[in-house]
């Protein structure tokens, strides 16, 4: 069956009438009656039977006229689908987040502020290469610092722990002293764990793990509840709320960890990804900034206090 024929069909049976649809579909009366002649023989059964006149749809014709009329419509939509379809493709970006996804999350609600039209595919797969950007993260090292290598800050770890007497006096502790302490963790698949086991065996610790799972959100809360310590990245977990948790530095060593950010050329027309990823880097760049500057202003503090110099 061809296009044409069904179409011709479908004009027949509305206007029951050969000649009548002949006019409308400007071609002969001979030439339309021998397409539908040539689809009868097609299907092996008469679509039509004779009215005076004009014609009928028979009951197989009737069948098949039902059974096609909305093909030829969903055909008819096709054309604006797919430019629908396109329209929103341009407007995609897929992203893969494996590490910072909080911050990631708040970067795309403050992009859709000024561009309300964006899309976002989120995935969290480590294997995958079907990405527009991706956000990684790694233990921090010189090599890292590349320019094509995606790098684009790094911020320290820190301990989260509570606030109580145990640490009051306290701005550094090392690892060993928290080894019977109940650990609240992100799961092992996380590339955030990974880092700190990594970190922690080339200590020599070995920490007991209370509490894993795989959002960062519901860690984030059980180490704010008072409910066990945990490792806090200073920036893209945000800083801690209230007074019932402070953070400590790690006295083992430098810990810190780099975010990259990937980006991949995959559409003809990739204005909208190359945007996206123009705002996240900035975004993140300038948390790290806020975040230096909140330091200063700590250490500024901290001094005034000692020397009391009310500078």
């Amino acid at each position: 069956m061809e296009l044409t024929q069904l179409k011709h069909f479908v004009k027949v049976a509305e206007l029951e009438h050969l000649t009548h649809a002949a006019n409308i579909l400007n071609i002969a009366q001979p030439a339309l009656t021998q397409t539908i002649k040539k689809l009868e023989e097609e299907l092996g059964v008469r679509l039509f039977r004779q009215d005076g006149r004009g014609v009928k749809l028979s009951a197989a014709g009737k069948f098949f006229y039902k059974s096609v009329c909305p093909l030829l419509d969903e055909l008819d939509e096709l054309p604006k689908k797919l430019k629908q379809y396109s329209i929103e493709e341009d407007k995609t970006v897929c992203l893969n987040v494996l590490a910072a996804s909080a911050l990631v999350t708040q970067a795309i609600i403050e992009y859709k502020k000024i561009d309300e039209s964006l899309l976002v595919k989120l995935t969290q797969n480590e294997e995958s290469e079907n990405y527009d950007i991706c956000v990684t993260t790694a233990q921090s090292s010189r090599k890292s610092k590349r320019k094509d290598s995606g790098f684009i800050c790094s911020e320290k770890i820190f301990l989260a722990v509570p606030n109580t007497s145990e640490y009051e006096a306290k701005a550094r502790i090392k690892l060993s002293e928290i080894e019977q302490k109940q650990v609240i963790s992100l799961s092992g698949a996380k590339q955030f764990r990974g880092i700190c086991d990594k970190f922690c065996r080339a200590k020599g610790a070995k920490l007991h793990i209370a509490f894993e799972s795989d959002s960062a959100e519901a860690v984030k809360n059980m180490i704010g509840a008072g409910l066990g310590v945990g490792f806090w990245p200073e920036f893209s977990w945000g800083r801690i709320a209230g007074e019932k948790i402070k953070m400590l530095e790690i006295a083992d060593g430098v810990f810190s960890r780099d975010i990259f950010i990937k980006y991949r050329e995959t559409k003809s027309d990739n204005s909208t990804v190359r945007q996206f990823y123009e705002f996240l880097k900035n975004y993140v760049e300038a948390l790290e900034n806020e975040q230096k500057i909140f330091e200063k202003r700590d250490y500024c503090a901290s001094a005034c206090s000692f020397c009391g110099s009310g500078c």
